[in-house]
C-alpha cells in the first residue's frame, strides 16, 4: 500500500475507522476481531478508535480494548479519542474539560495497554468548555510525553488554526467528516493542505451505495475500471491532496480488505472529472 504522511511517521494511505464493530448493531467479537486482522494483512497500519466507541456507558472504552487484543504484536499506529462521553440509554455527551481529557488519556492507556498513545485526539468541541482551554490539555500531554501525537476531531478551520498555536505546530491531525455527500468540511481539507496536516475523513463512503445520479457515477467508474464504487470513492478522496487519509469503517474482512485496496487503484484526470462533476 502506498504510504502517506501522519505527523512524524508514515502510514498506510488507507486507514480503519473501528466505531462499527462496538456501537448498537455491532459484530460478534470473533467477526470484529478477524476484520482488524484482515485490515492489517491487507496493509492497513493506521487504526483509529475512541474511548466512547461503545453500546452505552456500561461498555465504555469497548473498542480500545477490542482494538488493542487485535492488533497485539502488530506494526500499527493506534489514533483514540477523548471528549465525548456515554449516557445511559445509549446517549452521547461531552466533557472538553481539560482534568476530565487527562483522566480519559490516562484509561485510554491502560485499555490500550501502551505507555504513549500513538495520535489522541480531542473527539469534538464542548460548548460549555472553551476550546482554547481543551486544546491545551492535549500540549500538556505531549509534553508529558504520554502521547506521541495530537490531533483534533469536529473542528472549523478557525479552531484548527487555533489549535494549531496552541500546540506549537505540532497538530498532526484533523479529522473530520467527509463524503460525497457531505462535503462541508472542504475548507478544513484546504487548511490542511496548507498547514501540511494530515486530515482524516470519517464516514468517507457516505452516499456510495445510494441510488440516483452520485452512486451511478462512481458505480461507472468502477465498472470500468472492474472495481466497487466504495473503492473509487476512497481514491477520488486520496486524489484530493496528499494529506488526505480516509478512515473508512468496516465491521466485516471483506469490507476493509476491499477498502484498502483503493490505494492501489489509478483514475485518469478524465475520471475525477466525471466524479467531481456527480458531486458539485
Amino acid at each position: 500500500m502506498q504510504t502517506r504522511q501522519l505527523g512524524d511517521v508514515r502510514v498506510g494511505a488507507i486507514g480503519l475507522g473501528g466505531m462499527p464493530m462496538s456501537i448498537a448493531g455491532r459484530p460478534d467479537r470473533d467477526r470484529a476481531i478477524a476484520t482488524i486482522r484482515a485490515a492489517v494483512d491487507a496493509g492497513v497500519t493506521l487504526i483509529d478508535t475512541a474511548d466512547a466507541y461503545s453500546l452505552d456507558e456500561t461498555d465504555f472504552g469497548h473498542n480500545e480494548e477490542l482494538i488493542a487484543e487485535a492488533t497485539r504484536g502488530a506494526d500499527v499506529l493506534i489514533a483514540t479519542k477523548g471528549g465525548h462521553t456515554r449516557t445511559p440509554g445509549g446517549g452521547w455527551g461531552l466533557d472538553g474539560r481539560p482534568e476530565y481529557l487527562r483522566r480519559a488519556c490516562d484509561a485510554s492507556l491502560r485499555r490500550l495497554g501502551v505507555e504513549r498513545i500513538d495520535l489522541y485526539q480531542f473527539h469534538r468541541p464542548d460548548p460549555a468548555v472553551p476550546v482554547a482551554e481543551s486544546v491545551g490539555a492535549l500540549a500538556e500531554l505531549l509534553d508529558e510525553g504520554k502521547i506521541r501525537m495530537a490531533g483534533v476531531s469536529n473542528f472549523d478551520p478557525d479552531e484548527i488554526r487555533m489549535a494549531h498555536k496552541i500546540l506549537g505546530g505540532r497538530l498532526a491531525a484533523v479529522q473530520n467528516q467527509y463524503s460525497p455527500t457531505f462535503q462541508s468540511s472542504a475548507p478544513e481539507l484546504e487548511l490542511c493542505d496548507e498547514l501540511g496536516v494530515a486530515f482524516l475523513p470519517w464516514s468517507p463512503l457516505g452516499g456510495i451505495s445510494s441510488a440516483g445520479a452520485l452512486g451511478g457515477a462512481f458505480a461507472a467508474v468502477g465498472a470500468e475500471l472492474g472495481v466497487s464504487p466504495q473503492r473509487v470513492c476512497l481514491a477520488w478522496m486520496l486524489a484530493k491532496s496528499p494529506v488526505v487519509i480516509p478512515i473508512p469503517g468496516a465491521s466485516r474482512p471483506e469490507s476493509i480488505t476491499d477498502s484498502a485496496a483503493a490505494a492501489t487503484v489509478e483514475l485518469t484526470p478524465a475520471h475525477i472529472a466525471t466524479l467531481n462533476a456527480a458531486v458539485a
